[in-house]
Protein backbone atom coordinates (compact mmCIF):
# COMPACT_ATOMS: atom_id res chain seq x y z
CA UNK A 1 0.00 0.00 0.00
CA UNK A 2 1.24 3.02 -1.02
CA UNK A 3 1.57 5.67 2.02
CA UNK A 4 -0.64 8.93 2.07
CA UNK A 5 0.88 12.44 2.47
CA UNK A 6 0.39 12.51 5.76
CA UNK A 7 2.46 9.15 7.04
CA UNK A 8 6.10 7.76 6.64
CA UNK A 9 7.50 4.44 6.91
CA UNK A 10 9.75 3.92 9.70
CA UNK A 11 11.23 0.25 10.58
CA UNK A 12 9.98 -1.52 13.48
CA UNK A 13 13.40 -0.28 15.91
CA UNK A 14 12.13 3.29 15.96
CA UNK A 15 8.34 2.40 17.80
CA UNK A 16 7.41 3.82 20.37
CA UNK A 17 4.95 4.37 23.05
CA UNK A 18 3.27 7.50 21.45
CA UNK A 19 3.36 6.91 17.64
CA UNK A 20 0.23 7.22 15.92
CA UNK A 21 0.59 4.03 13.66
CA UNK A 22 -1.56 2.41 10.38
CA UNK A 23 -1.02 -1.41 10.00
CA UNK A 24 -0.86 -2.39 6.23
CA UNK A 25 -2.38 -5.79 6.77
CA UNK A 26 -6.43 -7.46 6.88
CA UNK A 27 -7.88 -6.14 9.84
CA UNK A 28 -8.44 -10.03 11.16
CA UNK A 29 -4.81 -10.76 11.14
CA UNK A 30 -3.71 -8.52 14.11
CA UNK A 31 -5.45 -8.28 17.87
CA UNK A 32 -6.33 -4.10 17.39
CA UNK A 33 -9.66 -2.70 17.35
CA UNK A 34 -8.61 -0.84 14.15
CA UNK A 35 -5.92 -0.69 11.58
CA UNK A 36 -5.06 3.16 12.53
CA UNK A 37 -4.47 3.80 16.26
CA UNK A 38 -1.85 5.48 19.22
CA UNK A 39 0.46 3.26 20.98
CA UNK A 40 -0.49 3.23 24.30
CA UNK A 41 2.32 0.90 26.09
CA UNK A 42 4.58 -1.77 26.19
CA UNK A 43 2.36 -4.38 25.10
CA UNK A 44 0.91 -2.50 22.14
CA UNK A 45 4.52 -2.43 20.55
CA UNK A 46 5.32 -5.77 21.41
CA UNK A 47 2.08 -7.14 20.22
CA UNK A 48 2.86 -5.03 16.53
CA UNK A 49 6.70 -6.78 16.30
CA UNK A 50 5.12 -9.81 16.39
CA UNK A 51 3.03 -9.06 13.17
CA UNK A 52 6.28 -9.98 10.92
CA UNK A 53 5.80 -6.09 9.37
CA UNK A 54 9.39 -4.94 8.09
CA UNK A 55 8.24 -1.31 8.33
CA UNK A 56 5.09 0.52 9.13
CA UNK A 57 3.56 4.04 8.57
CA UNK A 58 2.74 6.53 11.49
CA UNK A 59 1.21 10.11 10.96
CA UNK A 60 3.28 12.82 12.53
CA UNK A 61 0.31 14.96 13.22
CA UNK A 62 -1.38 12.29 15.30
CA UNK A 63 1.32 11.60 17.16
CA UNK A 64 2.64 12.57 20.41
CA UNK A 65 6.77 11.84 20.29
CA UNK A 66 8.69 11.70 17.35
CA UNK A 67 10.46 8.07 16.28
CA UNK A 68 13.12 6.68 18.35
CA UNK A 69 16.34 7.72 16.64
CA UNK A 70 18.58 4.93 15.03
CA UNK A 71 22.38 5.10 15.87
CA UNK A 72 24.66 2.77 13.51
CA UNK A 73 25.16 0.45 16.31
CA UNK A 74 21.49 -0.24 16.04
CA UNK A 75 20.80 -3.53 15.08
CA UNK A 76 18.28 -5.04 12.72
CA UNK A 77 15.10 -6.67 14.91
CA UNK A 78 16.02 -10.39 15.41
CA UNK A 79 13.48 -12.91 13.75
CA UNK A 80 10.42 -13.48 15.93
CA UNK A 81 10.94 -17.39 16.60
CA UNK A 82 7.32 -18.33 16.01
CA UNK A 83 5.63 -20.08 19.15
CA UNK A 84 2.54 -21.65 20.38
CA UNK A 85 0.37 -18.44 21.20
CA UNK A 86 0.95 -16.76 25.24
CA UNK A 87 -2.67 -16.95 27.23
CA UNK A 88 -1.89 -12.78 26.66
CA UNK A 89 -2.67 -13.22 22.91
CA UNK A 90 -5.17 -16.03 22.62
CA UNK A 91 -7.54 -13.29 24.90
CA UNK A 92 -6.66 -10.79 22.36
CA UNK A 93 -8.04 -12.46 19.38
CA UNK A 94 -10.97 -13.88 21.48
CA UNK A 95 -11.67 -10.71 21.81
CA UNK A 96 -11.13 -9.77 18.11
CA UNK A 97 -12.87 -12.46 17.32
CA UNK A 98 -15.43 -11.27 19.34
CA UNK A 99 -15.48 -8.24 18.33
CA UNK A 100 -15.85 -9.09 14.69
CA UNK A 101 -18.95 -10.98 15.50
CA UNK A 102 -20.67 -7.68 17.24
CA UNK A 103 -19.71 -5.77 14.26
CA UNK A 104 -21.56 -8.85 12.02
CA UNK A 105 -24.35 -8.54 14.20
CA UNK A 106 -24.60 -4.49 13.91
CA UNK A 107 -24.36 -5.23 10.13
CA UNK A 108 -27.36 -7.32 10.42
CA UNK A 109 -29.55 -4.77 12.62
CA UNK A 110 -28.64 -2.03 9.85
CA UNK A 111 -29.43 -4.05 6.80
CA UNK A 112 -32.38 -5.25 8.72
CA UNK A 113 -33.81 -1.68 9.56
CA UNK A 114 -32.97 -0.64 5.56
CA UNK A 115 -35.64 -3.01 4.42
CA UNK A 116 -37.58 -1.97 7.02
CA UNK A 117 -37.42 1.45 6.30
CA UNK A 118 -37.85 1.09 2.74
CA UNK A 119 -40.86 -1.02 3.39
CA UNK A 120 -42.31 1.70 5.37
CA UNK A 121 -41.92 4.50 2.79
CA UNK A 122 -43.20 2.16 0.26
CA UNK A 123 -46.46 2.78 2.88
CA UNK A 124 -46.48 6.02 3.56
CA UNK A 125 -46.26 6.67 -0.71
CA UNK A 126 -49.26 4.43 -1.26
CA UNK A 127 -51.03 6.09 1.62
CA UNK A 128 -50.50 9.67 -0.13
CA UNK A 129 -51.18 8.56 -3.39
CA UNK A 130 -54.57 6.70 -2.83
CA UNK A 131 -56.07 8.78 0.17
CA UNK A 132 -58.79 9.96 -2.61
CA UNK A 133 -59.56 6.85 -4.46
CA UNK A 134 -59.09 4.13 -1.99
CA UNK A 135 -59.82 6.01 1.11
CA UNK A 136 -60.97 2.70 3.32
CA UNK A 137 -57.71 0.65 2.12
CA UNK A 138 -54.79 4.13 2.81
CA UNK A 139 -56.32 3.81 6.51
CA UNK A 140 -55.65 -0.15 6.87
CA UNK A 141 -52.26 0.29 5.61
CA UNK A 142 -51.77 3.13 7.82
CA UNK A 143 -52.92 1.12 10.97
CA UNK A 144 -50.99 -1.69 10.19
CA UNK A 145 -47.61 0.24 9.72
CA UNK A 146 -48.13 1.58 12.95
CA UNK A 147 -49.35 -1.28 14.78
CA UNK A 148 -46.02 -2.53 13.39
CA UNK A 149 -43.80 0.00 14.75
CA UNK A 150 -45.83 -0.39 18.20
CA UNK A 151 -45.20 -3.85 18.17
CA UNK A 152 -41.43 -2.95 17.85
CA UNK A 153 -41.45 -0.35 20.68
CA UNK A 154 -42.76 -3.29 22.93
CA UNK A 155 -40.77 -6.02 22.27
CA UNK A 156 -37.23 -4.02 23.13
CA UNK A 157 -36.32 -2.67 26.07
CA UNK A 158 -34.34 0.08 24.57
CA UNK A 159 -34.69 1.21 21.17
CA UNK A 160 -31.82 1.98 18.72
CA UNK A 161 -32.74 4.65 16.11
CA UNK A 162 -30.70 3.93 13.11
CA UNK A 163 -29.57 6.26 10.41
CA UNK A 164 -30.73 5.41 7.21
CA UNK A 165 -28.77 5.80 3.81
CA UNK A 166 -29.92 8.62 1.91
CA UNK A 167 -31.38 6.68 -1.49
CA UNK A 168 -32.76 4.19 0.69
CA UNK A 169 -36.42 5.35 -0.20
CA UNK A 170 -38.48 7.57 -2.55
CA UNK A 171 -39.52 10.45 -2.40
CA UNK A 172 -37.85 12.93 0.12
CA UNK A 173 -41.33 13.73 1.12
CA UNK A 174 -41.99 10.24 2.21
CA UNK A 175 -38.54 10.70 4.32
CA UNK A 176 -40.04 13.37 6.79
CA UNK A 177 -44.09 11.85 7.52
CA UNK A 178 -41.89 8.85 8.44
CA UNK A 179 -38.74 10.08 10.67
CA UNK A 180 -41.71 12.39 12.73
CA UNK A 181 -43.70 9.28 13.11
CA UNK A 182 -40.83 7.27 14.40
CA UNK A 183 -39.31 9.47 16.86
CA UNK A 184 -42.44 10.55 18.30
CA UNK A 185 -43.39 7.21 19.12
CA UNK A 186 -39.90 6.26 20.32
CA UNK A 187 -40.27 9.62 22.82
CA UNK A 188 -43.80 8.50 23.99
CA UNK A 189 -42.27 5.65 25.07
CA UNK A 190 -40.22 6.71 26.97
CA UNK A 191 -42.15 9.61 28.52
CA UNK A 192 -44.15 5.77 29.88
CA UNK A 193 -47.19 6.59 27.67
CA UNK A 194 -49.71 3.78 27.25
CA UNK A 195 -49.77 1.60 24.27
CA UNK A 196 -53.45 3.08 22.96
CA UNK A 197 -52.15 6.43 23.43
CA UNK A 198 -48.59 5.88 21.05
CA UNK A 199 -50.97 3.84 18.77
CA UNK A 200 -52.80 7.26 17.90
CA UNK A 201 -49.79 9.24 18.15
CA UNK A 202 -48.48 7.17 15.26
CA UNK A 203 -51.42 7.73 13.03
CA UNK A 204 -51.38 11.38 13.49
CA UNK A 205 -47.65 11.70 12.67
CA UNK A 206 -48.27 9.82 9.46
CA UNK A 207 -50.76 11.99 8.48
CA UNK A 208 -49.46 15.29 10.57
CA UNK A 209 -48.65 16.79 6.77
CA UNK A 210 -51.51 15.37 4.38
CA UNK A 211 -52.98 19.06 3.96
CA UNK A 212 -50.13 19.45 2.09
CA UNK A 213 -50.38 17.72 -1.17
CA UNK A 214 -53.39 20.38 -1.18
CA UNK A 215 -50.94 22.82 -2.03
CA UNK A 216 -49.27 23.84 -5.65
CA UNK A 217 -46.07 21.63 -5.55
CA UNK A 218 -44.17 24.87 -6.15
CA UNK A 219 -44.73 25.93 -3.02
CA UNK A 220 -44.39 22.72 -1.35
CA UNK A 221 -41.18 22.01 -3.14
CA UNK A 222 -39.56 25.24 -2.81
CA UNK A 223 -35.96 25.99 -1.49
CA UNK A 224 -35.60 29.82 -1.28
CA UNK A 225 -37.55 31.57 1.32
CA UNK A 226 -41.16 31.67 1.08
CA UNK A 227 -42.76 34.96 0.48
CA UNK A 228 -45.53 36.16 2.89
CA UNK A 229 -48.51 35.49 0.69
CA UNK A 230 -46.97 31.87 0.16
CA UNK A 231 -45.73 31.49 3.52
CA UNK A 232 -49.80 32.01 4.74
CA UNK A 233 -50.78 29.71 2.10
CA UNK A 234 -48.56 26.78 3.52
CA UNK A 235 -50.04 27.53 6.64
CA UNK A 236 -53.35 25.93 5.40
CA UNK A 237 -52.16 23.12 5.36
CA UNK A 238 -53.00 22.51 8.99
CA UNK A 239 -56.59 23.19 7.95
CA UNK A 240 -57.07 21.28 4.89
CA UNK A 241 -55.50 18.01 6.74
CA UNK A 242 -57.89 18.39 9.34
CA UNK A 243 -60.60 18.27 6.69
CA UNK A 244 -59.17 15.20 4.98
CA UNK A 245 -58.46 13.09 8.26
CA UNK A 246 -62.24 13.47 9.02
CA UNK A 247 -63.32 11.95 5.59
CA UNK A 248 -60.94 9.15 6.56
CA UNK A 249 -62.60 8.64 9.96
CA UNK A 250 -59.96 9.54 12.11
CA UNK A 251 -59.14 9.40 15.95
CA UNK A 252 -59.88 12.71 17.37
CA UNK A 253 -56.30 12.94 19.17
CA UNK A 254 -54.81 12.28 15.38
CA UNK A 255 -57.19 14.47 14.17
CA UNK A 256 -55.95 17.07 16.80
CA UNK A 257 -52.28 16.33 16.02
CA UNK A 258 -52.70 17.22 12.13
CA UNK A 259 -54.57 20.27 12.94
CA UNK A 260 -52.08 21.36 15.70
CA UNK A 261 -48.60 19.97 15.04
CA UNK A 262 -47.01 23.72 14.58
CA UNK A 263 -48.20 25.47 17.43
CA UNK A 264 -46.12 26.55 20.15
CA UNK A 265 -45.94 26.79 24.02
CA UNK A 266 -45.37 30.47 24.03
CA UNK A 267 -48.43 31.03 21.72
CA UNK A 268 -46.04 32.05 18.48
CA UNK A 269 -47.32 29.15 16.46
CA UNK A 270 -50.35 28.52 13.89
CA UNK A 271 -52.98 28.21 13.25
CA UNK A 272 -54.62 29.11 16.35
CA UNK A 273 -51.71 30.76 18.49
CA UNK A 274 -52.65 28.28 21.11
CA UNK A 275 -50.06 28.52 24.48
CA UNK A 276 -48.63 25.54 26.70
CA UNK A 277 -51.79 24.84 28.56
CA UNK A 278 -53.61 24.65 25.87
CA UNK A 279 -52.00 22.24 23.77
CA UNK A 280 -52.78 18.42 23.95
CA UNK A 281 -49.67 16.82 25.38
CA UNK A 282 -49.53 14.25 21.88
CA UNK A 283 -49.87 17.13 20.21
CA UNK A 284 -46.42 18.74 22.44
CA UNK A 285 -44.58 15.59 21.40
CA UNK A 286 -45.03 16.13 17.63
CA UNK A 287 -43.90 19.61 17.99
CA UNK A 288 -40.68 18.64 19.09
CA UNK A 289 -39.63 15.95 16.76
CA UNK A 290 -41.47 18.04 13.63
CA UNK A 291 -39.19 21.40 14.65
CA UNK A 292 -35.99 19.07 14.74
CA UNK A 293 -36.92 17.20 11.74
CA UNK A 294 -37.41 20.68 9.64
CA UNK A 295 -34.00 21.47 11.14
CA UNK A 296 -31.88 18.64 9.92
CA UNK A 297 -34.09 18.45 6.56
CA UNK A 298 -34.10 21.85 5.46
CA UNK A 299 -35.91 22.18 1.71
CA UNK A 300 -32.73 23.20 0.75
CA UNK A 301 -30.26 21.18 2.08
CA UNK A 302 -27.19 23.91 2.31
CA UNK A 303 -29.54 25.55 5.04
CA UNK A 304 -29.99 21.98 6.88
CA UNK A 305 -28.21 21.78 10.79
CA UNK A 306 -26.90 18.66 11.74
CA UNK A 307 -27.96 16.58 14.38
CA UNK A 308 -25.55 18.20 17.26
CA UNK A 309 -26.28 21.85 16.14
CA UNK A 310 -30.58 21.20 16.00
CA UNK A 311 -30.59 20.02 19.36
CA UNK A 312 -28.34 22.37 21.13
CA UNK A 313 -30.26 25.24 19.06
CA UNK A 314 -33.42 23.76 20.57
CA UNK A 315 -32.51 23.54 24.18
CA UNK A 316 -30.38 26.87 24.25
CA UNK A 317 -32.63 29.02 22.01
CA UNK A 318 -36.08 27.70 21.22
CA UNK A 319 -36.43 25.79 24.89
CA UNK A 320 -39.28 28.96 25.15
CA UNK A 321 -41.30 26.79 22.41
CA UNK A 322 -41.61 23.31 23.81
CA UNK A 323 -43.04 21.80 26.79
CA UNK A 324 -39.89 21.24 28.58
CA UNK A 325 -40.40 17.76 29.79
CA UNK A 326 -40.87 15.90 26.15
CA UNK A 327 -37.88 18.54 25.47
CA UNK A 328 -35.38 16.86 28.23
CA UNK A 329 -36.29 13.35 27.30
CA UNK A 330 -36.46 13.81 23.82
CA UNK A 331 -32.52 15.40 23.84
CA UNK A 332 -31.71 12.08 26.65
CA UNK A 333 -33.21 9.49 24.29
CA UNK A 334 -31.37 10.44 21.08
CA UNK A 335 -28.34 11.57 22.92
CA UNK A 336 -25.65 14.31 22.82
CA UNK A 337 -24.43 12.76 19.54
CA UNK A 338 -27.35 12.38 17.57
CA UNK A 339 -27.75 9.82 14.52
CA UNK A 340 -25.52 11.66 11.44
CA UNK A 341 -23.47 13.21 13.96
CA UNK A 342 -19.38 13.43 12.83
CA UNK A 343 -17.40 12.87 16.06
CA UNK A 344 -13.55 13.17 17.31
CA UNK A 345 -13.17 9.84 19.85
CA UNK A 346 -11.00 9.66 22.38
CA UNK A 347 -8.07 7.99 20.75
CA UNK A 348 -8.18 10.49 17.91
CA UNK A 349 -10.36 8.27 15.80
CA UNK A 350 -13.02 10.38 13.18
CA UNK A 351 -16.46 8.54 12.64
CA UNK A 352 -19.97 9.18 12.61
CA UNK A 353 -22.61 8.05 14.53
CA UNK A 354 -25.11 5.82 12.90
CA UNK A 355 -26.92 4.89 15.75
CA UNK A 356 -27.92 5.50 19.37
CA UNK A 357 -29.55 3.01 21.71
CA UNK A 358 -32.10 4.96 24.09
CA UNK A 359 -30.71 3.31 27.23
CA UNK A 360 -27.27 4.46 26.67
CA UNK A 361 -27.55 7.64 24.48
CA UNK A 362 -24.17 8.54 25.13
CA UNK A 363 -22.49 5.18 23.68
CA UNK A 364 -23.69 5.14 20.16
CA UNK A 365 -22.29 2.82 17.63
CA UNK A 366 -19.82 4.47 15.26
CA UNK A 367 -18.74 4.10 11.45
CA UNK A 368 -15.13 4.49 11.93
CA UNK A 369 -12.65 6.39 9.39
CA UNK A 370 -9.72 4.00 8.41
CA UNK A 371 -8.38 4.57 4.99
CA UNK A 372 -6.70 1.15 5.29
CA UNK A 373 -10.01 -0.40 5.20
CA UNK A 374 -12.14 -0.12 1.99
CA UNK A 375 -14.91 2.06 2.64
CA UNK A 376 -17.27 -0.91 1.92
CA UNK A 377 -15.86 -2.71 4.64
CA UNK A 378 -15.69 0.18 6.92
CA UNK A 379 -15.90 -0.43 10.91
CA UNK A 380 -18.80 0.13 13.26
CA UNK A 381 -18.30 0.26 16.66
CA UNK A 382 -20.43 -0.08 19.21
CA UNK A 383 -19.07 2.15 22.29
CA UNK A 384 -21.58 0.07 24.50
CA UNK A 385 -18.89 -2.97 24.18
CA UNK A 386 -15.81 -0.72 24.09
CA UNK A 387 -15.43 0.71 27.41
CA UNK A 388 -11.79 2.09 26.70
CA UNK A 389 -13.19 5.06 24.02
CA UNK A 390 -15.01 7.90 24.08
CA UNK A 391 -16.58 10.61 22.19
CA UNK A 392 -13.99 13.72 22.79
CA UNK A 393 -15.93 16.35 20.16
CA UNK A 394 -18.29 17.01 17.76
CA UNK A 395 -17.32 18.41 14.07
CA UNK A 396 -18.98 20.13 11.42
CA UNK A 397 -18.88 17.52 8.46
CA UNK A 398 -17.17 21.14 6.17
CA UNK A 399 -14.52 20.47 9.30
CA UNK A 400 -13.12 17.04 7.51
CA UNK A 401 -10.93 16.77 4.63
CA UNK A 402 -12.13 15.43 1.34
CA UNK A 403 -11.22 11.72 1.96
CA UNK A 404 -12.44 11.62 5.05
CA UNK A 405 -15.45 13.30 4.17
CA UNK A 406 -16.24 10.76 0.94
CA UNK A 407 -15.58 7.86 3.08
CA UNK A 408 -18.14 8.62 5.92
CA UNK A 409 -20.35 9.90 3.66
CA UNK A 410 -22.18 12.32 5.50
CA UNK A 411 -26.34 12.46 5.01
CA UNK A 412 -27.56 15.17 2.99
CA UNK A 413 -30.79 14.32 4.55
CA UNK A 414 -31.49 12.25 7.90
CA UNK A 415 -33.45 9.13 8.00
CA UNK A 416 -34.36 7.40 11.03
CA UNK A 417 -35.71 4.25 11.72
CA UNK A 418 -36.40 1.53 14.83
CA UNK A 419 -34.84 -1.63 14.84
CA UNK A 420 -37.34 -4.09 14.35
CA UNK A 421 -36.37 -7.48 15.90
CA UNK A 422 -35.48 -8.05 19.55
CA UNK A 423 -31.90 -7.60 20.63
CA UNK A 424 -30.46 -9.66 23.58
CA UNK A 425 -29.60 -7.23 26.66
CA UNK A 426 -26.21 -5.83 26.44
CA UNK A 427 -24.18 -5.37 29.47
CA UNK A 428 -24.14 -1.91 31.09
Amino acid sequence: MTATPNTIHIVLEQLCVGLYVHLDIPWLDHGFARNSFKISNEEDLAAIKKLGLKKIRFDPARSDCSPSDLSPQTKPVAAVEITAPTAAEITVMEAKKARVERLNQTRNAVSQCEKQFAKAATTIRSISRNIFSRPQETREEADQLVQQMLDSLLINKDVAIHLMNDKIAGEEMYYHSLNVTVLAMMLAKELGLPAADIRLLGTGCLFHDIGKIEMPSRIVNKTEALTSAERNLMQQHCQYGDAIAQKLGLPGKAIEIIRKHHEYADGSGYPMHLKAEQIPFLVSIVTIVNTYDNHCNHPNPLDSLSPYEALSIMFTQQRKLFAPDPLNVFIRCMGVYPPGTIVRLSDGTLGMVISVNSGMPLRPSILIYDSSIPKSEAIILDLISEPELNIGASLKPRQLEPEVYDYLSPRKRMSYFMETHKTPARAR
